[in-house]
This record gives C-alpha cells, sequence and structure tokens, in this order.
C-alpha cells in the first residue's frame, strides 16, 4: 500500500529545505478529529527557522500543495496543514491490497527470519492449570503469531515448572497419604489435595518440612525411587495439560522446563565463583547486585539446594549458543519483574551481553478471584478447563435459543465460547490485574469475541446472498469502481483497513496484543455503521460490486486479526 506520510513528507520536502524529509515525517500526525483531515502537519517548529508566524507558513504550503492528485482538500487551520487524501485513490489503494495479499494481509518481512524465542505457559507440574495460566498462555501466543506475521522465526518454549523444593513435598504428601488409582483416575485434582494436606499438616508436624528436603535432595542427586515418582507425576500432568492446549489450538515447539537445565547449572555457578560475582551470606551464596539497586540474588541455598534463578541462567545461555536468538521473551507475571531484572544483570556482569540484551520480560497483571487471591497450597483455584468447557456450554445455549434448528452447533460453540475467553484476556492492556468473575467471561455483548466473530459471519453471509459473479468481480480489482466508495460509512471502514498493517507492527513493538484486539472491534463496529447506513447489494451493478469488495476487504482483516490472537473465525453463526 501507499505509504501516504511517506508521499506526504516527499512533497513537502520540495517545499521546505529546512527539514530532511525524515524529520518532516517523523512530525505529521493524525488528528484524532476527523474533521481536521486525514493527516496534520504543525508548523510550530518552523516559525523559528523560516521567521514567520506558524499560521503564515500553514497558508503557504496549502496554497503550494493543493493541486497534488494525492488530496482531495488541503486547508490551513491556526498553525496545522490539515490535509484531507482522495478518498478514491485511498479505496482503491487499501482494498485493492487487501484482495490481493488475503490471508497474508498485514504480514510482512520486517523480522527478515531473525530468531525470536516466546516463553509462555510454563504451568508447574503436578499442579492444577488454572485461570491463572490463561494469560501467560493466551499473550504468549498471541505473541508468537504476531511476530511470526512480521517475518521472524518464532520458536515456542513452554518452560514447565517440572523442579524445585515443592516436588520434595508432593512426593513425601503421596508417601503418606496417597495410592497410585487415585492419582490415575484424576491426577492433578488429586496431587492437589496431597499438595494441600501437605501445608496443613505441617503446621502440627513440622518435621515434615525437613523430610521434605530430604526428598528433594534425592531427586537431584538422582536417586531412582524418587526420580521415577517426580517422572510419573510430570507424564500424567502433561496429558491434562495438552488436553487444554488442544482446546485453545495451542501448541509448542518444545516443553523443555527446569529440569532440563539441572546438568547445566554447575557450568553457570563455577562461572559466578570463578568471575567473583558469587559469595557467601549467612551459609548461602548470592550475586550482590545492591550496587545496581537490584538487592541480592540467591544462588543457592544454605543446604546446597539450587534456584530459579541459576536454572534460568543456564536456560537463558543454552537457548543462546542453541538457537542464536534476536529476542528471547518471557511472557511471565509482573510479580516476577524483579527476578528478570536480577537475571539479565547478572548476564551481562558474566559476560554474556549479547544474551542479555536480547533477553525481554513481557510482565502482565494478575487474576484474582472474588474470594481473594487464588492459592494452589490452600485449594483456592478455578481450573482452567472448566472455565472453558462452560464457555462452550453456555454459548450451545446461547445459539440453539436464537436458532434451534442451527447446523454444526459443537463446531461453532467451540470456537464461539473458547474465543470469548481468549478475547476477554487480551482485549485489555495485558499490565492491568483484573477479578475473574464468571458473568463478565461469559458476556457476549458489547466488545467482545463474540461480536467480531458474528460481524465476521455476517459478511460471510452477505458474500453467500450475493450472485457468485458479483462476487468474483469484487474479488479482482480491475474490475472495481472505487468511486462508489467514497462515502462516509464506507470510507471509515477503508481507513481502519489501511492502519491495520501498521497496528500489527506496532503490537510486536510493544508486546501488547491487546492494540490487536481493538483495532479489530473497531474494524467490526465501522463495518456495521456501513451496513447499516449503505444498501450493499443494491441495482446498480458497478456499485453493488465496489461494496461487496469493502465486504471482502473486511471480512478478510478480521479473520487475520482473530488469527493473530489465536481466535477461529466462524463463517456461520
Amino acid at each position: 500500500m501507499i505509504d501516504f506520510k511517506d508521499s506526504i513528507a516527499k512533497l513537502l520536502a520540495e517545499k521546505l529545505p529546512e527539514l530532511t524529509e525524515a524529520e518532516i515525517k517523523g512530525m505529521v500526525e493524525i488528528p484524532q478529529d476527523q474533521k481536521m483531515g486525514d493527516y496534520a502537519f504543525p508548523c510550530f517548529r518552523l516559525a523559528k527557522i523560516m521567521h514567520k508566524a506558524p499560521q503564515q507558513i500553514a497558508a503557504g504550503l496549502a496554497e503550494e500543495i493543493k493541486d497534488s492528485p494525492l488530496f482531495a482538500k488541503v486547508e490551513q487551520v491556526n498553525a496545522y496543514l490539515n490535509m484531507f487524501i482522495s478518498r478514491e485513490e485511498m479505496s482503491k489503494d487499501t482494498v485493492s491490497e487487501v484482495l490481493e495479499q488475503g490471508d497474508a494481509f498485514g504480514r510482512s518481512d520486517i523480522g527478515g527470519g531473525k530468531k525470536v524465542i516466546v516463553e509462555y505457559s510454563s504451568p508447574n507440574i503436578a499442579k492444577p492449570f488454572h485461570i491463572g495460566h490463561i494469560r501467560s498462555t493466551v499473550i504468549g501466543n498471541s505473541l508468537n503469531k504476531i511476530y511470526d506475521a512480521l517475518g521472524y522465526d518464532v520458536f515456542r518454549i513452554n518452560h514447565l515448572g517440572d523442579y524445585g523444593t515443592q516436588f520434595g513435598k508432593m512426593i513425601c504428601a503421596y508417601r503418606h497419604w496417597g495410592n497410585k488409582e487415585d492419582v490415575e483416575r484424576e491426577p492433578i485434582k488429586t496431587l492437589l489435595g496431597y499438595y494441600t494436606k501437605f501445608h496443613v499438616e505441617v503446621e502440627d508436624h513440622p518435621e515434615l518440612e525437613d523430610e521434605a528436603r530430604a526428598i528433594f535432595a534425592a531427586l537431584e542427586k538422582g536417586e531412582p525411587e524418587e526420580v521415577a515418582l517426580w517422572q510419573w507425576f510430570r507424564d500424567e500432568s502433561l496429558k491434562e495439560f495438552n488436553r487444554v492446549y488442544k482446546m485453545l489450538d495451542i501448541s509448542f515447539d518444545s516443553y523443555n522446563g527446569e529440569s532440563f537445565y539441572s546438568d547445566k547449572m554447575p557450568r553457570f555457578e563455577q562461572e559466578l565463583e570463578d568471575k567473583g560475582l558469587m559469595v557467601e551470606s549467612q551459609g548461602a551464596m548470592v550475586v550482590d547486585l545492591e550496587p545496581y539497586k537490584l538487592g541480592v540474588a540467591l544462588i543457592k541455598k544454605s543446604d546446597g539446594s539450587s534456584l530459579y534463578i541459576t536454572r534460568d541462567i543456564a536456560a537463558a545461555v543454552y537457548r543462546k549458543e542453541t538457537y542464536n536468538f534476536y529476542k528471547n521473551i518471557y511472557v511471565v507475571a509482573s510479580q516476577q519483574s524483579l527476578h528478570f531484572q536480577q537475571l539479565f544483570k547478572i548476564l551481562e556482569l558474566m559476560g554474556y551481553e549479547d544474551c542479555a540484551h536480547g533477553c525481554v520480560h513481557v510482565p502482565f497483571g494478575l487474576v484474582r478471584l472474588e474470594a481473594g487471591t487464588m492459592s494452589t497450597r490452600h485449594g483456592r483455584v478455578v481450573f482452567l478447563e472448566d472455565v472453558l468447557n462452560k464457555a462452550v456450554e453456555k454459548t450451545k445455549e446461547i445459539i440453539l435459543e436464537k436458532n434451534p434448528n442451527a447446523e454444526n452447533v459443537d463446531e461453532i460453540a467451540h470456537q464461539v465460547g473458547i474465543g470469548a475467553v481468549v478475547f476477554n484476556e487480551l482485549s485489555n492492556n495485558r499490565i492491568k490485574d483484573y477479578v475473574f468473575k464468571w458473568d463478565h467471561v461469559l458476556n457476549f455483548d458489547g466488545e467482545t469475541g463474540p461480536y467480531v466473530q458474528y460481524t465476521h459471519a455476517r459478511c460471510c453471509s452477505l458474500l453467500r446472498k450475493a450472485e457468485a459473479a458479483d462476487v468474483a468481480k469484487a474479488a479482482d480489482p480491475a474490475s472495481i469502481d472505487f468511486s462508489y466508495l467514497t462515502g462516509d460509512a464506507a470510507y471509515d471502514l477503508v481507513k481502519l483497513l489501511y492502519a491495520f498493517p501498521g497496528v500489527i507492527e506496532q503490537a510486536g513493538e510493544r508486546y501488547e496484543p491487546s492494540l490487536v484486539a481493538r483495532h479489530i472491534v473497531d474494524i467490526a463496529q465501522s463495518f456495521n455503521r456501513f451496513y447499516h447506513d449503505e444498501h450493499i447489494i443494491c441495482d446498480n451493478a458497478d456499485e453493488r460490486v465496489a461494496k461487496l469488495a469493502l465486504v471482502t476487504a473486511a471480512k478478510t482483516a478480521i479473520k487475520n486479526g482473530l488469527a493473530h490472537l489465536g481466535i477461529h473465525a466462524p463463517e456461520r453463526m
């Protein structure tokens, strides 16, 4: 598509030798009020250079460029040069691009095939996959899709929490109160029950803590019995996790979790010691980061057991050496911000500057329950699978209530129900905390996933109702008279389609899928205004074909936008 900002900068650069083309482009704005034009150029900065009032400069520029075929109208308003792009030119350029690109609309080669690792989801084995995990899971999945669309080579890692002292507690609890049959029948809920019971019993029997520590030490040493139990818990957990991932249509390239790096840690512990970075503190081994206002990073406990940061150092360097990543993105809750600041600083101090500078922490706010903060050890959780199943069931009820004879109800209910939950997560800024409420998640009115999906289905319905010959013509830019796409409703929709690729780029730069979610809500709302204000399947054949072309373009952008969020776009609802 034409870069209109670039075209304006080139045109103004001929009139303003005092500024470079790049400087002018950086100054061009998009007014919030459409009455002030599609683009505006402020002239305040030029006043000192040209020794004229900015209003006078704006008026002079307006006179000089008003006859350019790029514009329908140019006017001076106070110190601004306001420019209205030719609506026909904008519609022709944008709609033609969408029709030609199809599913590739919004994609680019900005990334140039550079490797980007996205680490996301990363639940703890033998613990419930609860609603709190959905944020990392769907934000990470969307970032994976956005970076893929931007031309990067994306590698998806599920860094499972499959190591640490909690497994000593889990094995201890299983030996005291567990049995194999219960675990095999309902693994996660059963193991959660054991884990919860451990934290109740330990209050009266503190010796259980020592027993759990000894069990974890045996696990670290590779004792066969402890390793066998740990592996069994891991295998059973993955079966349940994969059932949820299948519902969400999410997959990974690697499930290498904390345990994968346990044999790689000694190298880095030795490096820390050799480089004088690791010192003893009250029996534990730490890296003092106080000079950088990052506190003290605990590397080894006084009993010799390792911690998360040790494994994360090993993981980051392993990924750099194995994949030579451009970016290594961690989609992890904001609670861990200090941890990642410490990790990146330690990597830098160890001499792994390239690795450290390519690492990015993408934080997000927490999910809380109306009853309070979620707590696995107290058994206060909402299982993610239950949320997804309930959303699908509720959606099916709504569909059958509105259309008892609907076809493919189960498939549509799955796509819309799951889409509602995912869109609910991705439509708000990721850094905000929120309280999980069933009524809110399953509310399909307003700016929701189902509303966007329904708009896509409406586009498909219009194209089904139209004559096949008209739809075929509408797919060929050479057959379209774009002068019929210059009305206010049509042009507003065209401008949103024009902005779509830039929004994908911004979402990648800011690690913010909500930009995509909000933009496709805007496209859906704009399309529905167009649908309401203009008769699409009208008598005039040329007008009909042009409007069907815009319907096709809107459908394509909505489908592609939903795909970047990991959401399906049903053709019927």
